[in-house]
């Protein structure tokens, strides 16, 4: 089983100095590995029908609306799955708040336990951007937090990639930018969640 793990907003609670109002992490799966190879062609695929350069990276918010319906409607028939945690920090109460871990390992950690029952001898793969040892910590949080009672981590391995080198990273990407778009209250908020509701499993807004 491959799980490729993205994040969209930023994990800062100043709202009132910048911060997004949400912070979106969303876990996207697939069960077989020829299907991940079929969905990574297909993505491929899609540079050439458009005239991209090989190298572009597919990334919601640097796309226009029609590459993004675009992007989805190709994926959209290939069998993985998602789920996705969406943190309103306006919600978070004091308590909330000092959580011993970062928001971003915090919210890594929910979608996983939300995951679990779908999830076997799985590999992980993380976007490498953002400081090494922040990464190295992620992985070591997950790893710890995810045993069972036997002690046994149900994730074979955990580790980090390029996302312009990945396109499941990109997949990953393009779902959690579609998943936030349908909390940002724009005209088009729902449109892009909708090409790819078919492929949710569960969504859960933090704190309920």
């Amino acid at each position: 089983m491959l799980i490729f793990i993205d994040e969209s907003g930023d994990p800062g609670l100043r709202i009132d100095a910048g911060a997004s109002q949400y912070f979106n992490v969303v876990l996207v799966g697939f069960e077989d590995h020829d299907e991940a190879l079929a969905a990574d062609d297909r993505i491929s695929l899609l540079r050439k029908e458009q005239g991209l350069p090989g190298n572009f990276e597919f990334h919601f918010n640097k796309m226009k609306p029609a590459y993004r319906h675009m992007f989805l409607e190709a994926v959209a028939p290939y069998n993985f799955f998602y789920f996705g945690i969406v943190i309103d920090k306006t919600k978070l109460t004091g308590f909330q708040l000092q959580i011993k871990e970062s928001l971003y390992e915090y919210a890594c950690g929910l979608v996983f336990e939300k995951a679990r029952p779908r999830l076997s001898d799985a590999i992980v793969v993380i976007d490498e951007s953002g400081p090494k040892n922040f990464r190295r910590e992620l992985k070591s949080y997950l790893v710890r937090r995810l045993k069972d009672t036997s002690g046994k981590c149900f994730l074979k391995k955990v580790g980090t990639q390029n996302s312009t080198k990945n396109n499941l990273l990109q997949l990953a990407d393009m779902v959690v930018g579609a998943l936030a778009r349908s909390f940002s209250g724009k005209k088009d908020a729902r449109e892009y969640r909708k090409l790819i509701a078919h492929r949710e499993i569960y969504v859960q807004v933090w704190p309920q």
